[in-house]
């Protein structure tokens, strides 16, 4: 039956988030609806409200979540009210090119499912009847969500809904562009550009990994504080350190064998290109603008065969990755509870996200 819930909605770019009660439609054949324990506070839900992701509001925000299945739609037997579930954000067909060449996190059929579920519809209106927009195709910062089975990967109910909830977003796209795109190979020298959410999963990732060196860049002390709890080796702050690049390549003798940007800026994307050494790999995590640019010298290149190179999401097989991650945090080698740093009702999302700018958190994490 549909629910009333309160979510957590982008009215309007560049002002601030509302709380409102909508109402959660039942789920259609396929679908199941989720009683949400926890929904992380992401840069991308922030990106969504200043239009550097420009996808349209109304929308109701948050793409980072676990919870417990409370209704099930026609067709769906493989999982039960009761499961315990962290949401993916990428709906996985199966079928296209991308799903059964092994890169499901290119998904055709999710790549078109941005503001809608894959069928093009929402399951959410306020309370005038207006339809809103899912970010992300999820839109989880909601005491209630309706979404495909695709979405949802059953979990250990054993674990915190906090814990379970970040490994959705933050920690997939972060640790899984060391383990999985990257590669990261033990006794590797690592750079990791940015130190927040996703930053800091990279520096665990590339631990995890067994390199040797991991070299944290933010402008941020207090992120760099950070970077060394969660694994980094060495940090850089340019404001006080001078050029990070030239410090780099003079720490490791001509330069790293991975740089990995968690910014999502031209300019640091250059720098992490530059900073490694001819055969090394460069890794775009973050998020850009539309407008942004990256100019490389063309020269130097079939010279240098470095690789520049994307990361979706981690290069998430989510029915694989997510359970491997929450194993990694129960044998204590991926830390969680380190990273939940702050908690919120939904009815402080705004001060979730105005300590999330301030960078005051690990990651904060409204809860349910």
């Amino acid at each position: 039956m549909a629910q009333q819930s309160k979510a957590v909605i982008c009215r309007e770019w560049n002002k601030p988030i509302v709380v409102e009660t909508i109402t959660v439609e039942s789920p259609k054949r396929g679908e199941v609806m989720i009683k949400i324990g926890a929904c992380g506070v992401c840069h991308s839900d922030l990106s969504a409200t200043n239009g550097t992701i420009p996808l349209p509001p109304p929308v109701v925000l948050g793409h980072e979540a676990a919870g417990t299945i409370c209704e099930v739609g026609e067709g769906v037997t493989d999982i039960a009210v009761g499961d315990h579930v962290v949401v993916s954000w990428i709906p996985m067909c199966g079928k296209c090119r991308y799903c059964v060449m092994g890169k499901p996190q290119l998904c055709d059929a999710s790549a078109k499912a941005t503001v809608t579920l894959p069928d093009g519809t929402s399951r959410y209106k306020d309370s005038k009847g207006q339809t809103l927009n899912h970010f992300a195709g999820t839109g989880v910062m909601t005491e209630y969500a309706t979404l495909t089975r695709e979405n949802v990967i059953k979990i250990d109910s054993s674990i915190g809904m906090d814990k379970a909830a970040i490994v959705g977003c933050a920690v997939m796209t972060g640790a899984g562009a060391a383990l999985n795109t990257a590669k990261v190979e033990p006794g590797s020298t690592c750079v990791v550009f940015g130190a927040g959410g996703v930053g800091l999963n990279t520096i665990q990732g590339c631990a995890i990994a067994g390199a040797n060196r991991i070299i944290a860049v933010d402008m941020s002390d207090k992120k760099l504080e950070f970077a060394r709890a969660f694994g980094a080796t060495d940090t850089i702050n340019p404001d006080s350190d001078g050029d990070a690049v030239g410090k780099i390549m003079a720490m490791t003798g001509g330069g790293a064998d991975y740089a990995f940007e968690c910014i999502g800026l031209g300019a640091t994307i250059q720098q992490a290109y530059n900073c490694v050494h001819k055969g090394g790999m460069a890794i775009v995590v973050g998020v850009s603008k539309p407008t942004e640019t990256v100019t490389l010298g063309a020269f130097l290149m079939p010279f240098q065969e470095k690789v520049l190179t994307g990361s979706m999401y981690g290069g998430a097989r989510p029915s694989i990755d997510f359970p491997r991650l929450l194993d990694l945090y129960k044998s204590g080698r991926l830390k969680l509870d380190e990273l939940v740093t702050a908690t919120y009702s939904i009815d402080q999302a705004q001060q979730a996200f105005d300590d999330m700018v301030a960078g005051v958190n690990a990651r904060g994490v409204i809860v349910f």
